[in-house]
């Protein structure tokens, strides 16, 4: 009998597959996740899938059923891993590395600037929000509000000058 009409679930010919396709499959799937333990596990549960099926698969199939299950497990795990990811940031979205009162000050600190922020008159206001929360340029401040670019420079001038006395050189 020919190797390749045998039947994959022959001990022999398992083997011989795994000894021939074990390494490639390995590199193949650790080029795609740089983890020696997680190609290792791909790999095996690669040729477990094989043993499993082993009367569907022909010899001659046998590779690419392989390469395509062990391509089809890595993508699965990487799904369940954003999954997870995602799960863990909804659960504890609060949780941070910052102590407790640098927390306190980062609130008071938000507090006083939004106060800054409001004690400002209305054009340097408009013109300060435009520029750094909307990512305005000038040329794009003064077509908006009709108004030179010097103008708006000044504007912003003054603006920041006024945060700067009030919330002192952060």
């Amino acid at each position: 009998m020919n190797i390749e009409t045998q039947s994959v679930c022959e001990e022999k010919t398992y083997k011989l597959l795994f000894e021939e396709h074990s390494k490639s499959l390995f590199n193949f799937i650790y080029y795609k996740c740089g983890d020696t333990e997680q190609a290792e596990d791909v790999v095996q549960e690669a040729f477990i899938k094989l043993w499993n099926n082993c009367s569907n698969v022909v010899f001659e199939k046998a590779k690419s059923f392989l390469f395509t299950v062990a391509r089809n497990l890595f993508l699965n795990e990487v799904a369940h891993k954003k999954i997870v990811l995602k799960h863990k940031s909804n659960l504890s979205p609060d949780i941070t590395n910052e102590t407790p009162e640098f927390l306190m000050e980062e609130q008071e600190f938000m507090v006083k600037l939004k106060k800054s922020i409001a004690d400002l008159s209305e054009k340097q206001r408009e013109v300060f929000l435009l520029s750094r929360i909307d990512q305005k340029k000038y040329s794009e401040i003064s077509d908006m509000l009709g108004i030179s670019v010097k103008a708006v420079e000044k504007r912003m001038s003054q603006a920041l000058a006024a945060l700067r006395e009030q919330l002192g050189d952060i």
